[in-house]
């Protein structure tokens, strides 16, 4: 009796950790692509980054991957849904609107882009979002994705850090998926299934 509630007990925290790993490594997709987002090496697809303060001139890194599942088009821009324009791109593939083409692309396509941003003082005391709208064009059908990667409030101060002046690299895919990192929680997992199976052995 005791063995099988230790047993129930342990499923349950499997259930959970695999839950939450997978909610970690998910992507906005559709069944023509998938993006994923990161702003300050922190994962900005499952959900926007929020808690952010910046002050005027302090850079920040912006990188998004796409990756196609058609035989298509993908382009993409970064953008700001407010009136005044808060960013502007220290390096980077492209402006703040500009878009991004990539056409007649195979499918399983892959490329990361790398920005990096900072706030240009137009905009202070308030919120600021970042936005990535993406489309994929099969034919005369097409699949959007648009999603708000970071919603920084601006300060009112000037940032006296070392500003960043060198390009940041843009890696380029192969046309392969590049796999997920083994995350902490999956170890766990092995170590409970492992746990699990010593108490099934000794009963």
């Amino acid at each position: 009796m005791e063995y099988n509630m230790k047993l129930k007990i342990i499923i349950i925290i499997i259930f959970i950790i695999l839950f939450l790993n997978i909610d970690i490594i998910s992507a906005e997709e559709n069944e023509y692509g998938i993006v994923k987002a990161w702003f300050n090496e922190q994962n900005a697809t499952v959900e926007t980054v929020e808690g952010i303060k910046l002050r005027v001139g302090e850079p920040v890194e912006v990188k998004v991957e796409v990756i196609l599942k058609i035989d298509g088009d993908v382009s993409f821009k970064l953008y700001e849904p407010g009136v005044t324009r808060a960013y502007k791109i220290i390096n980077g593939p492209s402006d703040i609107e500009n878009w991004i083409d990539n056409l007649n692309m195979e499918s399983g396509w892959s490329k990361t882009y790398t920005w990096t941003v900072t706030p240009n003082g137009a905009w202070k005391n308030g919120n600021a979002p970042l936005n990535i709208f993406v489309q994929f064009n099969k034919g005369m059908n097409n699949k959007k994705i648009q999603f708000t990667i970071a919603n920084p409030y601006i300060l009112d101060e000037q940032y006296t850090g070392a500003a960043a002046t060198t390009p940041a690299p843009e890696i380029t895919g192969t046309g392969a998926q590049a796999k997920e990192t083994p995350f902490p929680p999956v170890i766990f997992v092995f170590m409970a299934l492992l746990v699990a199976w010593r108490l099934r052995t000794r009963a």
